[in-house]
Order: structure tokens, then C-alpha cells, then sequence
């Protein structure tokens, strides 16, 4: 005997009708972190467009009146993380979109999508045209000036870009949080992709204007072009490989990725620690969005009730489950007696 059947969509704040609490909360575990107001991604994407448009506009004067190499690619590398703000701010807004009979689970995974786009920018905008200015830079040397002009913009860069880095604006609870608060395993692992980037450019943008420091440093103290060219080519370099890591996290997320090893055990304690719950033997907790996650499993429920009344407390378990902020849905089977438990 079997049943199966849809679960409600997500409640748009956890807390009510969770199917547990505390260290089990599945919504925390899905983050990485405490968790986070809907809107705060939004929010980290238009902050980081309005900095990154900014800079960019500061470092391409820079780079006209100095003649750095590795200015000009810093300027290349703003531009393309405000352009990719765009296709950011896309994917947040078009993942939120409600569940429809058409995507009973909703339209999470289009999250990714725009992200890879957003991924695809970063390589051809930052890393080609930094690459390419460093080769011909290289091939061409021109002498740079008014080294001055540069260290400031830099400097300046620096502030406006480790802000962001290390404090975004959102709530919880009313309270602040902080970049602080997530570490880089959590930035990249997460299912949110407009954290993930936004973290992972900035990451790149501090490591990039300390690469065009030097660089202009060395061009200054040699008069020599070559190591001015070498920045921007490694500049490029940095802005490939956080391009390709982007690109590869997004694509496991459209294909289907399994949820964290702590979302599935969290999950089991908390069907475990439901009342009309006996036993899990199967579980397939699969990622359909940022934060989000569908959920699949046999259990044995407590008790020796009619068919009629485990179809209707399968049902009941399912909206339980899927009440959480983190599920967009839950389908239920009844586990065969001679299945083992996966909580021993």
C-alpha cells in the first residue's frame, strides 16, 4: 500500500507548522547560516551593482590617465561585476515566482541559470579583455604616469569593495548580519547563487586590486611595462578561475545536486521526532532553489490503521513537512515492513 501526493507551497516565513525546531530547523541548515530574509539577496545585488558602478567609473579614469595595464583590467573586471549584478538581480526575482501547475516545486533552479549567464560575463567581459590588454601590453609596451592617480583609486577601491565583503545589509530577528558570519565553505556550498557570486567577486576584486597594486608598484621602481602587463594578465587569470568555479557550482545545481549530508540527517530527526512517525528507510532531498528543497521518502507510520486513514495522515505529514520555508514540496510513501530504518 502506497500513497503519494503534492505538498503545499512554501509558507513564506519558517516558524509556523515547521516540522521541528532549534538545531533541527531545516531552513537554518539549507543556508549554512542563520537564516535570511527573502529579500536580503536582493539587496546584496543592488548594493553590489551601485559599488561595482562606482569603482568601475573610477578605474577606467585611472586607467586613462595613468596608462596602467592592470587598471585598464581592473576597470574591465568592475564593469563586468556590475554588468553581472543585471543578470543577478534576474535570477532573484524570477526564482521567487510562486508555484504554478506547471512547477509544483516553483521556479527556483531558474536562479542558476542567470547565474551561469552572470558566471559567463565575468570570463568573457574580466578575464578575456584582461588577458588580452595583457598580451598586447607585452607586445606594445607604453609607459604609465601619474602613478599617484592610481594608488588612490586603488585605495579607495579597496574600502568600497571589502565593505560589502565583510557586511551585508539584511534581517533577522531584527538584528544586522554579517559576511563575517559565513565562511567561504558556506559562500560556495550554499544553494543561494547570488550570495555565492557576490562573495565570490568580491573575494576576487580584493585579491585583483592587490595584484594591480604591486604591479603598478614594479611598473614605478623598474620603468618597465612588463610587470604592469604581467598583472593584468594574472588579474585576468584570477578572474577565469572564480569564472569556471561559478560556472561549474551553477551547472551541478541544474542538473540536480543532492542537499548537504547535515539537511538530510536534520530532516530524518525531524520526521523521526514527529509523533505519527515510526520509521525513515528512504529519503532523496534534492536542491530546486535557492534555500529550497524537495523532499522523497517511504516512512512507517505509528499504529495499525485502516487504508483510507494512512491516506489521510501521509497527506497530513506532507503539508507538515512542506510548511517549512525551506521545502517546496513532499511526497510520501509507506516504507515495506521488511525496510530498514536509516536511523539506528
Amino acid at each position: 500500500m502506497a500513497h503519494s501526493g503534492d505538498g503545499g507551497p512554501a509558507s513564506a516565513s519558517a516558524g509556523d507548522g515547521e516540522v521541528s525546531g532549534g538545531s533541527d530547523d531545516l531552513s537554518q541548515l539549507v543556508l549554512g547560516t542563520r537564516e535570511v530574509d527573502g529579500s536580503e539577496s536582493l539587496v546584496t545585488v543592488l548594493v553590489a551593482f551601485s559599488v561595482n558602478v562606482l569603482i568601475a567609473l573610477a578605474k577606467s579614469a585611472a586607467a586613462v590617465v595613468t596608462g596602467s595595464a592592470s587598471l585598464v583590467a581592473e576597470a574591465a573586471h568592475s564593469w563586468a561585476d556590475a554588468g553581472n549584478e543585471i543578470f543577478l538581480f534576474t535570477a532573484n526575482r524570477r526564482a521567487r515566482r510562486a508555484p504554478d501547475a506547471a512547477h509544483p516545486f516553483g521556479h527556483g533552479r531558474e536562479a542558476y541559470v542567470w547565474s551561469l549567464f552572470a558566471a559567463l560575463g565575468l570570463f568573457v567581459a574580466g578575464a578575456a579583455v584582461s588577458v588580452t590588454h595583457g598580451v598586447q601590453e607585452l607586445r606594445h609596451p607604453e609607459p604609465a604616469t601619474d602613478f599617484i592617480v592610481g594608488y588612490v583609486v586603488l585605495a579607495i577601491s579597496f574600502v568600497l569593495e571589502g565593505f560589502p565583503f565583510c557586511s551585508r545589509r539584511g534581517r533577522h530577528e531584527g538584528k544586522p548580519s554579517r559576511f563575517s558570519e559565513i565562511s567561504l565553505s558556506t559562500c560556495l556550498l550554499t544553494s543561494d547563487p547570488t550570495l555565492r557570486a557576490v562573495f565570490a567577486e568580491d573575494s576576487a576584486a580584493l585579491v585583483g586590486l592587490i595584484i594591480a597594486a604591486s604591479a603598478l608598484a614594479a611598473h614605478q621602481v623598474t620603468g618597465s611595462s612588463v610587470p604592469d602587463a604581467v598583472g593584468s594578465i594574472l588579474i585576468g587569470l584570477l578572474l577565469a578561475w572564480v569564472a569556471g568555479l561559478l560556472i561549474n557550482l551553477n551547472r551541478r545545481f541544474l542538473v540536480g545536486e543532492e542537499a548537504d549530508p547535515r539537511v538530510r540527517a536534520a530532516t530524518i530527526r525531524a520526521l523521526m521526532n514527529a509523533p505519527e512517525v515510526a520509521r525513515v528507510t528512504y529519503l532523496r532531498l534534492e536542491i530546486v532553489g535557492p534555500r529550497m528543497v524537495s523532499v522523497i521518502g517511504d516512512v512507517d507510520l505509528t499504529g495499525d490503521d485502516t487504508e483510507s486513514h494512512v491516506a489521510v495522515r501521509l497527506r497530513a505529514l506532507e503539508a507538515k513537512i512542506s510548511a517549512s520555508s525551506a521545502v517546496a514540496g513532499a511526497v510520501l510513501s509507506l516504507s515495506a515492513p521488511d525496510e530498514p530504518s536509516l536511523l539506528t
